[in-house]
């Protein structure tokens, strides 16, 4: 009965997400469902693992949704995203906008920013580019999804994203692990993923869509500003900024001054050192600075209220004993080890709607005798810590997932306008391909 109610509680949650319902009041219902089937108090799922996993997590991520909303806003509301916007169509042509907006996402999720502080970054910028391509605003949240919620969170050899960090504690690798495996899976996955993009795109040219404004969107009507033609380098500009800061500024003071920064404290100094740069490149604005910060503070909260009850879900079905027998379903799926990891990291991450979350789950529960069947192999050990790591962003691509809930708000756009291309690229796409991977791998 608790399993059922699990899956009872997920399916419905999904359905009233994609409906439009807000996530706010329908997933503490879908988790009293969850907790109604497996005999576990009412407010006892409610007040105290709800709210612990919600409360959780806005105490860790609250500032980087927050500086990140902001410095979006900032970068939004003076121009600087749509004037780089604009340079880039202009370089590489209207035609290749959807790379435009990919490969600046891959390039900051691979840098080491959080797929969430680039929902708030790029998609001003995307929201410019794809105005200027005159293509359908609503393909824009599956680009973005594609560049910041695919490869360079799971697949590519050495991202220093977490999915990829995690297994490190598990099977003694580093984030280097299994390049060739890596190599193929980012082909296996990207190019699908992109080619779709670009037949959505050609599609929508086709039959003659358009761009049309988010009527929600409020930006500041540039068009009649006498901008300078070298206005594009104050949105370029904090861009490396933010990704320099982040990266190089914690490791040259870790070496030089022995001073050691915690990821969120980078992330904190990379973003507001971001949001000044965007001011001081655009102080013949002063009058937009002020209302541009707190249009990104107020939007902040919805964002972040989004996700966080997503999560606060996830934490009411990892306490109820259906969520054992999940596990121990995937433990004992036929084939080899690596399969069963598979469909483990798959299943926990749907089931939680978080892929760091599900993969943490599954490798503490599965982690050790996975290491141990593997007897010393270091090859299967590093096939292992990679499957884990792109199984981790397939099926937590789910509708109630946090991070396509943040990039629905953001965007202002609908489950029902927009999550088809997140989910065939973020979701199908990677879950087939780790399921094929895990088989033709296990076979070596």
């Amino acid at each position: 009965m608790s399993l059922f109610g699990i899956v009872l509680g997920l399916v419905l949650l999904m359905v009233l997400a994609y409906r439009g319902y807000s996530i706010i009041w329908v997933a503490p219902v879908c988790a009293i469902v969850v907790a109604v089937f497996s005999g576990y108090a009412i407010l006892d799922a409610y007040i105290g693992d709800y709210m612990a996993g919600m409360a959780d997590y806005v105490l860790q991520w609250f500032p980087a949704f927050f500086l990140g909303a902001v410095y979006g806003k900032v970068m939004d509301m003076t121009g600087s995203a749509r004037s780089l916007g604009n340079a880039l169509v202009k370089l590489i042509g209207s035609r290749f906008a959807v790379a435009a907006v990919v490969i600046p996402c891959l390039a900051m999720t691979y840098g080491g920013i959080s797929l969430f502080v680039v929902v708030f970054v790029i998609y001003p910028m995307g929201y410019s580019i794809y105005r200027a391509a005159d293509l359908p605003r609503t393909l824009l949240p599956g680009a973005i999804a594609t560049g910041a919620f695919g490869i360079t969170m799971t697949a590519i050899p050495g991202t220093p994203q977490i999915q990829n960090i995690i297994p490190t504690e598990y099977y003694g690798t580093n984030a280097m692990a299994a390049p060739v495996l890596s190599i193929v899976a980012v082909i296996v996955m990207f190019v699908p993923a992109y080619a779709y993009l670009e037949w959505r795109a050609h599609n929508a040219r086709k039959k003659g869509m358009h761009f049309v404004p988010d009527p929600k969107h409020k930006e500041v009507n540039h068009d009649d500003k006498a901008l300078p033609s070298w206005h594009w380098v104050t949105g370029l500009i904090p861009l490396i900024v933010v990704v320099l800061m982040l990266n190089l500024f914690p490791y040259l003071m870790r070496e030089y001054a022995g001073i050691e920064f915690t990821t969120s404290q980078s992330m904190v100094i990379a973003l507001v050192c971001g949001i000044l740069v965007a001011c001081l490149l655009n102080l013949n604005q002063v009058k937009t600075l002020l209302p541009a910060i707190n249009e990104g503070a107020n939007g902040s909260m919805g964002a972040i209220m989004n996700t966080a009850c997503a999560v606060g879900f996830g934490s009411v079905v990892k306490v109820v004993p259906g969520f054992a027998v999940l596990t121990n379903l995937a433990l004992n799926m036929p084939g080899s080890i690596l399969f069963s990891e598979a469909v483990a990291v798959n299943l926990l991450a749907g089931a939680t709607g978080s892929a760091s979350g599900g993969m943490s789950i599954a490798l503490e529960a599965l982690g050790p005798r996975f290491a141990e069947m593997a007897a010393g192999n270091q090859n299967m050990l590093e096939s292992l810590h990679r499957i884990a790591s792109i199984s981790s962003g397939g099926l937590d691509t789910l509708p109630h997932n946090g991070a396509v809930l943040t990039l629905l708000a953001v965007s202002n756009c609908t489950h029902k306008e927009s999550y088809i291309d997140i989910c065939v690229t973020t979701c199908i796409i990677p879950l087939v391909a780790s399921l094929l991977l895990a088989l033709i791998w296990g076979l070596f």
